[in-house]
């Protein structure tokens, strides 16, 4: 029989083989981000806008004691100042106008609100990642600039975290996590994958008590959120957010070897955006992996904090296939610009503008946001 000492010692080591095994499976990917630093190196050292004395990096939320070994991990205090931000832009006031945007209670809903707005223009579209790519660094800045964050965006790695997400550090409930699992209750499959062990409200961690205050609009798998008063989603209904996390879809369509296989194997941004958009792509296996109200609701999916983790990773993985042939992997651009098809096709030059959530004030065209170097933009991902 194996006294009580001995088996914590046996868990113990299970556990810190199993973080071993995590980050080494991330080789794949990192490797390729590796392969492609050197020509991001090269724009940054003959660039006049981003040079190498302002340029940020971005890095994975996971924690290792050993981390400074491993490399790309942030601090437990780097992520409660992250935590302390995002619970600061909760209660900042909305800048939307309220006659519109009845539910736009705080700073954090207007980033709800503008997805909400654009969603059919900026999914399945030519402009879906440089659309994101702009939304997450304005959603980084309004942290810096409005709440006195110092850091930069962390991201996801789902793979590096694809059997297990609920035990990972993003979303184990701890107090450097982003919250974890939802409460267990009685719920539906949301269609992309079997119901898992959550399903009701945020049971730990920071945003435990966080409300949606907008939508929902199209929540799948869920509890019968409550119906918005407006039939746009803009009424005021808050609401917990729930969750129901679990491993089915980020083992299947998001593990490392799946990532790197979009990256490697896709030579053009069509081929490349399409895929990453599939129903077995990586972009809808981050938000039904994290699924519930609104996680798996596409209108209104940026009211859980997870969506910014999730979505820079998105931006990662195109920045790291950008790199493998960088000069010719930037101006390029295909797809619509509706999500149910016809229209125009688009184009470089096509604006994109979040309103009150613009950086500086300042809208631009696709052609200015495609490079992670130039532009508005000034960082790279570690």
């Amino acid at each position: 029989m194996v006294g009580g000492s001995t088996l914590r010692g046996l868990c113990a080591l299970l556990v810190a083989l199993s973080l071993l095994s995590a980050l080494c499976a991330a080789d794949a990917v990192s490797d390729l981000q590796t392969k492609g630093r050197a020509a991001v190196d090269a724009e940054v050292a003959k660039s006049t806008t981003c040079t190498k004395d302002k340029l940020q990096v971005r890095k994975e939320w996971y924690a290792f004691s050993a981390g400074s070994f491993f490399g790309g991990d942030i601090t437990a205090s780097e992520k409660k100042a992250y935590i302390a931000a995002v619970l600061c832009i909760t209660k900042a006031p909305s800048k939307l106008p309220a006659a519109s945007y009845p539910g736009a209670k705080s700073r954090y809903d207007d980033f709800v609100a503008i997805h909400m707005k654009n969603t059919m223009s900026i999914h399945g579209t030519g402009n879906f990642l440089s659309w994101h790519r702009y939304f997450t660094f304005a959603y980084e800045q309004a942290l810096r600039t409005e709440c006195g964050y110092n850091g930069t965006q962390p991201y996801w790695d789902w793979g590096r975290w694809a059997s297990s997400p609920e035990t990972s550090p993003i979303f184990d409930g701890s107090d450097t996590s982003i919250s974890g699992q939802g409460e267990k209750v009685a719920h539906n499959s949301n269609g992309m994958k079997p119901a898992g062990n959550g399903g009701g409200c945020i049971a730990s961690g920071p945003f435990k008590d966080m409300k949606v205050n907008l939508g929902p609009m199209a929540a799948l798998g869920d509890t019968s959120p409550p119906k918005n008063p407006r039939s746009d989603g803009y009424g005021y209904n808050p609401r917990c957010i729930k969750r129901d996390i679990s491993g089915y879809l980020s083992q299947r369509d998001a593990s490392t070897a799946k990532i790197a296989a979009l990256i490697s194997g896709q030579s053009t941004i069509a081929s490349f955006q399409n895929q990453m958009q599939s129903g077995t792509g990586v972009h809808p296996a981050g938000h039904f992996t994290i699924s519930g109200d609104p996680g798996s609701d596409f209108y209104v999916s940026p009211g859980d904090p997870a969506f910014w983790l999730h979505h820079s990773m998105i931006d990662r993985v195109w920045y790291i296939w950008q790199t493998q042939d960088f000069s010719k992997r930037q101006q390029v651009i295909a797809g619509g610009t509706s999500m149910m098809g016809g229209g125009k096709a688009a184009t470089l030059s096509d604006g994109i503008d979040l309103e009150v959530l613009n950086v500086g004030g300042s809208k631009y065209a696709i052609k200015d946001l495609v490079s992670t170097v130039a532009g508005p933009l000034c960082y790279v991902y570690e």
